[in-house]
């Protein structure tokens, strides 16, 4: 196969058309460049068409030399500096800088699909301003001056690259290896396209240089040194392959496969998506023809965005190596695509197979000879009518500067040939497969790229399908298309898109940790903490859910919140209030059994109204816990710690009153004293009054600058949403209790000072140890409230306070109630006021 080649196109300088030149301007040159492009003359009013063999490679081929080998590079340029200059020159007659004869000027040169080539000549062609168009990848010019002059059939590469980078993000292959040629284009890419993939999380498990060629040195030494990078990315953990090179860089791979296939050398591997760049295509070498291409199966590659054009296949048919005058490369061609000799070289002392002529190129495999429209030759074919449809608006443009010569003949002013790249810059129109085109301001072609997915057969040949497509000019969310159903993939996947990752994915519920001295694709994985969860895989980081959910026990996704309360549908609550309603029973059955025996001895000997009042305080008590079950809300919440510190104020304060009286009662007794003024209720009912009043005024105030009120906690338990009565002020409620704390060590201090006292007149024993339970539950209950959370905060307040209110229940009035119900023959005044009674201390 032909392998660089560059297409001249040249004028005739008094514009060659065999029709008056009237008609020749005002008739569609595209017309005329159709049919003559069908019947192979090429000619376009003054425009033809011939090829030059910048490196005829099929000739090295045949006849190799170790001379030629050492100096193939400097064979190369030399060869294209050379061809650059003769076209340049007068036709087989090379004299630099001369041209002896007038009969063609060059027009536009298009160039091959391989950058050293387009560079070498772009260094000759555009000191001379001749305009250039390749339609390999865009050449890096070396200097400013060349750039006007060039002109691409090849989209910017930053396309190439963020199409790449798309489809790699598509499926995730975040750890991947990258082949590329040592290049210009290969370093562009190098710099700026693997920085954006580093940027949008994508790393690199290699970066190997490819050989650049098969006779850099020998073939050897060439397939040793790719055996060693294909032996990096075969082992490597990374499944998905980018290769960045040239035309040539499927030969090399060819190359490297067949040398570990002759030398039986083995290499263990996963299956590999190898994603090749659009400046590649499939070419070969005669003695590849038959090489394996098994390989290629499944690898996706990027085209310049083509389509078939109608009669090429028909004109593809029609070539012949008669046409030798018209393409100069076709005999060589001929013969190594179908191992033949034609008479014309049989001269030349060859052997062989004599070809007929007659050959069809459609019988050759597709490893020798592609019958459809390739990537490159689009664009070649869209390159020959840009020019054409340049130099017709060039044409165009110049009708109005014509003059007459005699005999009313025509003829357009001289314009220099090299003005041509502004109409072509500016030129747009629609070809024959009905695309449109047009070049950006610098020189490249406003086109997409294919995505081909590569499909081998066990005979060898193969089919390239398109299933999707990068377009630079299409909306931000159709850009990149890509058909995943379509993809045949590698026999090793399975038909299912591999992964391509530095190590195992982290699952829901973990989270990316970074592995020191690997690249940040290489990562570990850690469990969310609590209250976070991560619900995608490979995620950098954990979250916390939403205020209403909490993280399930896997921290993978979030559960509602259930709304909780202490009701009286659940266990806790019903018990809670079943025993205050108990508790309630039983003081009320205390109460009446004071109240029927209230004129008996024992009655009366404990002041009968503070004990009415304790007792009607605590049936309040006992059923003020009832206020702190069911749902709070609004008036529920600021009637609770209220009513609670109330009448506990107002409990508390009788048991102290009691305990005063009693003292105050015995000091009384003593002769002379002058404590009797001070028995009496009275005195009872004022340390009731004035210790409820100081309470009332602390709720007051708390009810005033900061009441308690409903409250959604989100936080104290995790799985649950508390409804709760916030206190509004925790210093107020802390007022509150510390009140009656005062209130009861107060009390508890004067009924131990007075348990000396004779039983006749002494309750003090009895409200000593009823203070000390209460004081013991109300010390317990400040550490464990605090340390409780949600609706068991209430349940703790609750039981404190059936707990104490218990207390004084049972060590005030029960001993009186034994005494009253079974034991009434101590229930008489002498008992009471018997000096044997007198307890000694």
């Amino acid at each position: 196969m032909v392998t660089f080649a560059v297409v001249v196109l040249l004028a005739l300088p008094q514009m060659a058309c065999q029709v008056p030149i009237a008609k020749c301007s005002m008739g569609d040159p595209l017309q005329i460049f159709h049919s003559s492009f069908q019947s192979g003359d090429l000619i376009i009013g003054g425009i033809i068409s011939q090829i030059y063999m910048f490196s005829d490679l099929t000739t090295f081929v045949r006849h190799p030399s170790q001379d030629l080998l050492d100096d193939l590079i400097y064979w190369v340029a030399s060869r294209t500096y050379q061809a650059s200059v003769e076209l340049l020159s007068t036709r087989s007659r090379f004299i630099a800088n001369y041209k002896c004869d007038t009969e063609n000027n060059l027009v536009a040169v298009i160039g091959g699909p391989s950058t050293d080539i387009d560079l070498h000549m772009t260094n000759v062609l555009s000191t001379y301003k001749v305009l250039q168009l390749t339609y390999g990848s865009s050449s890096v010019m070396t200097e400013k001056n060349q750039a006007p002059f060039s002109h691409w059939m090849f989209p910017n590469g930053d396309h190439l690259s963020k199409g790449i980078l798309h489809l790699l993000l598509y499926f995730r292959w975040v750890w991947i290896g990258v082949f590329y040629l040592d290049f210009e284009s290969a370093k562009q890419f190098l710099q700026n396209a693997l920085s954006s993939f580093s940027q949008n999380g994508v790393c690199f498990a290699f970066i190997e240089m490819l050989p650049i060629t098969s006779f850099l040195n020998n073939f050897i030494e060439m397939a040793i040194e790719g055996t060693e990078a294909y032996k990096t990315a075969m082992n490597s953990t990374a499944s998905a392959i980018v290769v960045h090179g040239d035309i040539q860089t499927l030969m090399i791979l060819r190359t490297i496969d067949h040398f570990l296939i002759l030398e039986d050398i083995s290499i263990k591997t996963k299956g590999k998506v190898w994603i090749l760049a659009a400046q590649m295509d499939f070419t070969s070498l005669p003695f590849q023809r038959d090489w394996n291409v098994d390989f290629l199966h499944g690898i996706l590659s990027f085209a310049v965005y083509s389509k078939e054009i109608l009669g090429f296949h028909e004109f593809v048919q029609m070539r012949k190596p008669t046409m030798e005058k018209e393409d100069g490369f076709i005999s060589d061609f001929w013969e190594e695509a179908f191992q033949c000799l034609l008479l014309s070289s049989m001269g030349d002392g060859k052997d062989g197979e004599i070809c007929t002529g007659q050959e069809k190129l459609e019988t050759l495999p597709e490893t020798v000879f592609e019958m459809k429209m390739t990537g490159h030759s689009y664009s070649l074919y869209n390159a020959v009518y840009s020019v054409a449809h340049a130099l017709y608006a060039r044409h165009s443009s110049t009708l109005k500067y014509r003059t007459k010569v005699d005999k009313g003949s025509r003829q357009v002013l001289s314009q220099e040939l090299w003005q041509l790249h502004h109409f072509l810059r500016t030129v747009m129109f629609n070809n024959s497969a009905g695309e449109t085109v047009s070049f950006d301001q610098n020189g490249e072609l406003l086109t997409g790229f294919d995505i081909i997915n590569w499909i081998t057969f066990p005979n060898q040949s193969f089919l390239r399908v398109k299933v999707g497509k990068v377009d630079p000019n299409a909306p931000s969310e159709k850009k990149f298309t890509i058909h995943e159903d379509s993809i045949i993939w590698s026999r090793r996947f399975n038909q299912s898109p591999p992964l391509s990752v530095c190590n195992d994915n982290c699952s829901p519920g973990y989270s990316k940790t970074k592995k020191k001295g690997e690249p940040f694709c290489c990562f570990g994985c850690s469990q969310c903490p609590e209250g976070k969860i991560s619900n995608e895989t490979d995620m950098d980081d954990c979250f916390q859910c939403p205020r209403d959910h909490y993280p399930n026990n896997e921290q993978n996704r979030c559960l509602p919140k259930v709304i909780s309360f202490l009701s009286y549908e659940e266990p806790l609550g019903f018990s809670l209030a079943i025993l205050a309603i108990f508790f309630s029973f039983i003081t009320a059955f205390v109460l009446r059994i004071f109240i029927k025996n209230q004129n008996t001895p024992i009655v009366k000997a404990n002041n009968r109204d503070l004990t009415y009042s304790l007792l009607i305080s605590l049936l309040l008590s006992f059923l003020c816990t009832l206020l702190f079950i069911g749902q709070p809300e609004k008036m529920t919440c600021l009637l609770r710690q209220m009513t609670f510190g109330i009448i506990f104020s107002v409990a508390v304060s009788c048991v102290l009153a009691k305990t005063i009286v009693v003292v105050l009662a015995f000091q009384a007794t003593k002769p002379g004293s002058r404590m009797r003024k001070w028995v009496g209720n009275q005195l009872a009912i004022c340390i009731v009054l004035f210790s409820s009043l100081i309470q009332a005024i602390i709720c007051a105030v708390w009810l005033a600058t900061c009441p308690p009120f409903p409250n959604f906690d989100m936080h104290s338990v995790d799985e649950k949403i508390v409804l709760e009565c916030n206190e509004g002020s925790v210093i107020m409620f802390n007022c509150v209790l510390g009140f009656l704390g005062f209130l009861s060590i107060v009390s508890f201090t004067m009924a131990f000072l007075a348990r000396k006292l004779p039983d006749s007149f002494n309750e003090a024993k009895f409200i000593t140890f009823s203070m000390l339970v209460f004081c013991s539950v109300w010390v317990t209950f400040i550490p464990t409230y605090l340390s409780t959370k949600g609706k068991h905060m209430v349940a703790v307040e609750i039981f404190s306070i059936l707990t104490s209110s218990a207390g004084l229940l049972c060590c005030i009035f029960f001993p009186k109630c034994y005494i009253i119900l079974l034991r009434p023959d101590l229930n008489k005044r002498g008992y009471l006021i018997s000096r044997k009674n007198i307890t000694e201390p």
